[in-house]
C-alpha cells in the first residue's frame, strides 16, 4: 500500500519529518494551526487552518484518503493531540506521535514546577520581579492578572495587537537559540526569574542553560496529560513505523 501521510505540524520535528517523507517519495500533507504567521517553506504539500474539531478530522481523514498520522504538533498543543487520537480511533487510521523528550532538572537546576499556565499565574502574585515570560503569544493576556512584574517577551511574529501588560519590552526572533546569547539577553534586562513551558528539545532550551548558569529559578509549566498513543522520537522511527504497518515506502 502506497502510504498517504498526514503530519501535524508546528514543530521542528514536523519540519524534519516533512524533508524524510519528501526524499524517500511519499505522499505526504504537512498541517499547520495557523499560529506562526510566517512558517518555513517545506518540501511536500501544506495546509493551514483547524480541521473543526474530532468531527471535523474524521472528515478530513475520510475525504483525503488518509492513510497514516503523525502527531507532531507541540507538545502543549493538548487539544490537537487529543483530537488526533480520537479521530484516528474513530476512523481507524494508524497514529503515531512525534515527540520530543521534556526537560529535566540538571544540577545547578533551581526549578518550581507547575501544572498549568493558571498555576504560573498564580504563583507569580507578589512583588515585583523581571520576568522572562517564555509561554508563545497565546498567553500573554492572562498574565495581565499580575500585572506588577515587568516581562520581557521573546515572540515569533509581531504582535498583531496591544499587549497587555503594561511594562514588557518584546523581541521579536525565531530560534534556535544560544545559551551565550541568551545569558546575555536576560542579563541586558536583569532578569530574576523565568517562566518556561516545558517544550523540551533543543532549540528552545538556551533561556533553561542560561537560567542555570546565572543562578536564575525556573517557573517550570509541566506538559498537559494525553491520551495513550504510540510514539517515536526521531523521523526515521516514523519511516520504520509505517514500513512495519505495510507501507511500500517510495513506490
Amino acid at each position: 500500500m502506497r502510504p498517504n501521510l498526514l503530519i501535524l505540524g508546528g514543530t521542528t520535528e514536523a519540519t524534519a519529518l516533512a524533508q524524510a517523507a519528501a526524499a524517500e517519495g511519499i505522499d505526504a500533507t504537512l498541517s499547520f494551526a495557523g499560529r506562526v504567521e510566517r512558517p518555513k517553506p517545506q518540501p511536500i504539500p501544506v495546509r493551514i487552518g483547524g480541521f473543526g474539531g474530532v468531527d471535523g478530522l474524521v472528515s478530513f481523514l475520510t475525504a483525503q484518503r488518509i492513510s497514516h498520522v503523525v502527531d507532531a504538533t507541540h507538545p502543549f498543543a493538548a487539544q490537537m493531540s487529543r483530537n488526533a487520537v480520537a479521530a484516528c480511533r474513530a476512523t481507524g487510521v494508524p497514529l503515531v506521535a512525534l515527540t520530543r523528550p521534556p526537560w529535566t532538572p540538571q544540577p545547578g537546576d533551581d526549578w518550581q514546577h507547575v501544572p498549568d499556565i493558571a498555576g504560573a499565574v498564580a504563583e507569580l502574585a507578589g512583588s515585583p520581579r523581571r520576568v522572562m515570560l517564555a509561554v508563545g503569544r497565546m498567553h500573554l493576556d492572562v498574565f495581565a492578572a499580575q500585572a506588577q512584574h515587568f516581562y520581557l517577551l521573546r515572540l515569533v511574529d509581531p504582535p498583531d495587537g496591544p499587549i497587555p501588560l503594561p511594562n514588557h519590552q518584546a523581541v521579536v526572533s525565531r530560534g534556535p537559540f544560544t545559551e551565550a546569547g541568551d545569558r546575555a539577553l536576560m542579563r541586558e534586562h536583569r532578569i530574576d526569574l523565568v517562566v518556561s513551558k516545558n517544550a523540551g528539545g533543543t532549540g528552545a532550551r538556551a533561556k533553561i542553560d542560561a537560567a542555570r548558569a546565572l543562578g536564575l529559578p525556573v517557573l517550570m509549566i509541566d506538559r498537559p496529560a494525553l491520551p495513550a498513543r504510540r510514539e517515536a522520537s526521531t523521523p526515521a522511527e516514523v519511516l520504520d513505523w509505517l514500513a512495519h504497518s505495510g507501507a511500500n515506502l517510495g513506490v
